[in-house]
């Protein structure tokens, strides 16, 4: 037995386009965003799954646009902290941080911003919501963030975060997992299309 998962990466930001790390700082959708997400369509199985959305407001305001209702809320599915490193641009990092950052960036899943998370630790934080997901075994949409998606990716890919990605992971897609009785997720289909058209926010640099 187990249990779909689908995951949505919450609408871009202004901080988006400006490349920074938002983490744990609650940045709200742009309004162009608003108007893009309205277009999105999800696929039809998901008409009776549950929802569930990170309490940051970018999340939240793209799962209330989509499902039409204010769902429920989990801590858990918060993007990954990046503490000092918040509303910074990762170039600009690199270059002041020098072999420092990029010591830091090849430990993959331990990689740890300064008084941030790891991705390890993003997926010890996710772990318990999906176990509970598949003892519930109820069908779900998550509205989340990008380093949760990939920390999820990584668990079913067995990925150590260390070169290229098992996939690419863009805007207005959905990802389609399953989880095992224990919560372990597997892989169902990535990058499922929500909108055909071009990213209209690229226009604007968000």
């Amino acid at each position: 037995m187990t249990t779909p998962l689908l995951l949505i990466r919450h609408a871009p930001t202004i901080w988006n386009g400006e490349k920074r790390l938002q983490g744990h700082t609650d940045i709200p959708i742009s309004d162009l965003s608003k108007n893009w997400v309205k277009e999105w369509r999800l696929p039809e199985f998901t008409e009776t799954f549950q929802w569930i959305s990170s309490p940051l407001s970018r999340a939240l305001e793209t799962a209330e646009i989509l499902s039409g209702k204010t769902p429920p809320t989990d801590k858990r599915l918060i993007e990954m902290s990046f503490g000092d490193w918040e509303g910074k641009v990762l170039p600009d990092l690199r270059e002041r941080l020098g072999t420092e950052m990029q010591e830091n960036e090849d430990r993959g899943l331990d990689f740890l911003p300064p008084n941030g998370e790891s991705p390890r630790q993003v997926q010890n934080r996710i772990n318990p919501l999906l176990q509970e997901i598949a003892k519930h075994d109820q069908a779900t949409v998550c509205v989340t963030h990008l380093a949760m998606i990939r920390a999820i990716m990584a668990l079913a890919c067995d990925w150590p975060m260390l070169g290229k990605p098992p996939y690419k992971l863009n805007q207005a897609e959905a990802h389609l997992f399953e989880l095992d009785h224990n919560g372990h997720p597997s892989i169902v289909e990535m990058n499922i299309k929500l909108h055909p058209g071009p990213n209209p926010n690229k226009e604007q640099g968000i």
